[in-house]
């Protein structure tokens, strides 16, 4: 029988099984409110009736913080209404009271989405395209609040990233993998996990960290800068600096592949980056990558560069160098198709497409979701072949300078998060059509109102992933 007697649940979406074949095509699960012992009582407290054919369905109890009874009922039989009773309880925290947190839809649904969910990172919490939280990750083990990244992976996980740890959990929230904790300060190769987390189809785990490089900048004689590595050594005037890893590991945390930015950027036009570009803290910033496991190619992104690599799996060869291009003495050249982006992933027809903060310019300028065709040959730019700007339905600020990201949906569509302080989220077709939008808020109640709240990244589920994630949870 689930849910379980006594289970204590992190979500009102729950899977109801009787655990044998029904005595009956179709029957009736009854659900009543509160810890209830006898029938009369039951009675007079239900607040659901089910209607049920086979052992397993999936129904949405009323709320969260919330007791409740229920048990199987055969129309017609003669024991209609005497089935055992059955208890459980919904869990209850700030991040879905909506009293505090909400998901304001601005526009309902098209058709083919309204029976889809979508999280948030700003509490870790799972809505229903009309708003309604329906799963939340409890803070009974530590691991809830706001997250990073947040994920549903093919085997009905999920991962994220909280403060300098990635987890991967059950949909119950029991933790099911840890990153391997780096304490040692001696080592500098892999001492912070950021911005991206992902499982991969092996089960193995992919994830963005950070090497500590103590380097410093000379001044050449064309007035441009070369970055220098103190190859462990102490010297005057070098200072640690921030490079990237990407690091790979298996079930048990053991490191089974890694890259590190370091060795291909310094030595490279990253040297010559001008001093007016406020880089002299040296960090290329990487926020992102994609692996394209069919192709065995990553693409990872640096935000202040501007920059996406291309890079050979598992040879770690740099393959490709899209964005901007630095020379001796001279300002960047290169494209300028986009700006401290957030993201990126290979579309179902072989587009690259990203989240583009479009940040840079000193104007007022929105973020936009672009597709581009990559160079047939090696040393090529980008092509854009299509790009959506987004919108703001209040005058909120104009620099999306953090976060934000884009999801193919099956039908080629977009889901996207806007990221920074108005996070919007929102569905757009090819066509460039909204097809669904809302605004994740939160209340001050010292102000009176409601604000954007910030998120980092969001993403989108169907109903059947979601059912699959309610099946796999060992009650």
């Amino acid at each position: 029988m689930l849910p379980r007697e006594g289970s204590k649940l992190n979500y009102r979406l729950i899977g109801f099984s009787i655990g044998e074949s029904p005595k009956q095509p179709v029957y009736n699960i009854e659900v009543a409110k509160g810890d209830l012992k006898d029938a009369a009582s039951f009675l007079n407290s239900i607040v659901a009736v089910f209607e049920c054919t086979g052992v397993k369905n999936v129904f949405e109890v009323p709320s969260f913080g919330t007791d409740y009874t229920w048990r199987v009922v055969y129309p017609g039989a003669k024991t209609a209404g005497t089935g055992k009773m059955h208890h459980f309880s919904t869990l209850k925290n700030e991040h879905v009271d909506t009293s505090l947190l909400r998901l304001r839809v601005m526009k309902p649904a098209a058709i083919q989405y309204r029976e889809d969910f979508v999280s948030v990172d700003a509490g870790g919490v799972l809505y229903d395209m009309k708003g309604n939280p329906v799963w939340f990750i409890p803070d009974t083990n530590g691991i809830g609040g706001y997250l990073g990244d947040l994920k549903f992976t093919a085997n009905h996980t999920l991962t994220f990233i909280r403060g300098q740890d990635a987890y991967e959990i059950g949909f119950d929230a029991r933790v099911l993998w840890k990153a391997p904790t780096h304490s040692d300060p001696h080592d500098t190769s892999h001492v912070r996990y950021h911005h991206e987390f992902t499982k991969l189809s092996n089960g193995h785990y992919m994830i963005l960290g950070t090497e500590l490089v103590r380097c410093k900048r000379i001044k050449t004689a064309d007035s441009s800068y070369t970055v220098v590595s103190a190859n462990g050594t102490t010297a005057e005037g070098y200072r640690i600096s921030r490079f990237g890893t990407l690091v790979e590991y298996d079930s048990k945390g053991r490191v089974v592949w890694s890259w590190k930015s370091s060795e291909h950027l310094i030595g490279s036009d990253f040297d010559y980056i001008d001093d007016r570009d406020s880089m002299m803290r040296i960090d290329p910033h990487e926020n992102a990558f994609y692996f394209d496991e069919k192709n065995q190619t990553i693409y990872l992104g640096f935000r202040d560069l501007n920059r996406f690599m291309k890079i050979g799996y598992p040879s770690g060869k740099v393959t490709g160098i899209y964005g901007k291009i630095f020379k001796p003495g001279q300002r960047e050249t290169g494209s300028g198709l986009f700006c401290h982006q957030h993201n990126i992933l290979r579309t179902h027809d072989g587009l690259l497409c990203f989240f583009n903060n479009n940040s840079c310019s000193n104007t007022d300028s929105m973020p936009t979701v672009a597709m581009l065709r990559e160079p047939g040959a090696p040393g090529g730019e980008l092509e854009k072949v299509w790009e959506h700007t987004c919108t703001a339905e209040i005058d909120s600020p104009k620099k999306y300078a953090s976060g934000g990201n884009v999801a193919e949906l099956p039908d080629g569509s977009f889901f996207v998060c806007m990221g920074s302080e108005y996070s919007k989220l929102f569905i757009v077709n090819r066509d460039g059509k909204e097809q669904w939008t809302a605004l994740p808020e939160k209340y001050y109640e010292t102000e009176g109102r409601w604000r954007s709240n910030h998120q980092y990244r969001a993403a989108i589920i169907t109903r059947k992933q979601y059912e699959d994630l309610v099946w796999s949870v060992e009650q």
